[in-house]
């Protein structure tokens, strides 16, 4: 699924890092990202967060379970010539690393797609280095996401369906805070805060491209379904948040840090 939205994420990865860059710099923060620390990135996609670490961290992995992501991610920190970056094809619910190898895990809008949280939080734990921090950030609640939810809701009309399918993780699926913070409970001190990540784009349709494109499994399945129908009613929807600059769409992801207990 992953592998099959690759060329639109690069396509885009400029514009997903402006987006979130307040979020990108609260993670580094929180994570406490410094000279000296060896970095990895799980669920990279463009590798936007674990970019901006080099400038911070000695060393940095980047990592995804889609290979094709790891190429684009790759060619960005060429690009930037960043000497200090490497990049691996890796599992976030099992993790291809030796144990205490890391001083810093970064996760921005990846760990709510894995199989099983906790066993996740498991596995960061494991490959960080007694002390270690991590810092994640998850999509909040569907309703405080506009940007996205209204996708979903109108493909979910048009299937007579929900969407995500019942079992299936989704962006929303550790959305509730008391969730997020049982599935890491293997940390110490974990924090959770609210960080508003507004989605502004220039127009409905630009909107509407750029979220389709970027929407693991939506992207495919729109392709099967009357797009133009779609649209009209998700046009309905956005004209609320229509204003004399454009689509201004509220967005809000919940970020989590913590330590190694030990």
């Amino acid at each position: 699924m992953w592998q099959s939205v690759a060329p639109g994420w690069g396509e885009n990865a400029d514009y997903v890092d402006a987006r979130g860059a307040g979020l990108t710099t609260r993670l580094l923060d929180l994570a406490r990202v410094a000279a000296g620390d060896r970095v990895l990135e799980l669920a990279c996609g463009a590798g936007g967060l674990g970019l901006a670490a080099a400038e911070r961290a000695d060393e940095v992995v980047l990592s995804d379970v889609a290979p094709a992501m790891i190429e684009i991610a790759t060619a960005r920190a060429r690009a930037r010539g960043l000497e200090n970056v490497e990049a691996l094809t890796l599992d976030l619910d099992a993790i291809d690393q030796p144990d205490a190898s890391y001083d810093v895990v970064l996760c921005r809008e990846g760990f709510m797609f894995a199989a099983d949280p906790a066993g996740a939080a498991q596995e960061i734990a494991r490959v960080l280095r007694p002390g270690g921090r991590f810092a994640l950030a998850v999509w909040g609640p569907r309703e405080r996401n506009p940007w996205l939810a209204i996708v979903l809701e109108v493909v979910s009309e048009q299937l007579g369906a929900p969407m995500p399918p019942p079992g299936v993780r989704g962006p929303f699926s550790l959305s509730d805070a008391g969730e997020l913070r049982d599935a890491l409970a293997p940390f110490a001190d974990v924090a959770i805060e609210e960080v508003e990540v507004p989605l502004r784009a220039g127009s409905f349709g630009e909107w509407w491209t750029r979220t389709t494109a970027l929407a693991g499994p939506l992207a495919q399945l729109l392709k099967q379904l009357p797009e133009a129908e779609i649209r009209v009613r998700a046009r309905d929807r956005v004209h609320a948040y229509l204003g004399p600059d454009g689509v201004e769409l509220p967005g809000m992801s919940l970020v989590a840090s913590g330590r190694v207990r030990g």
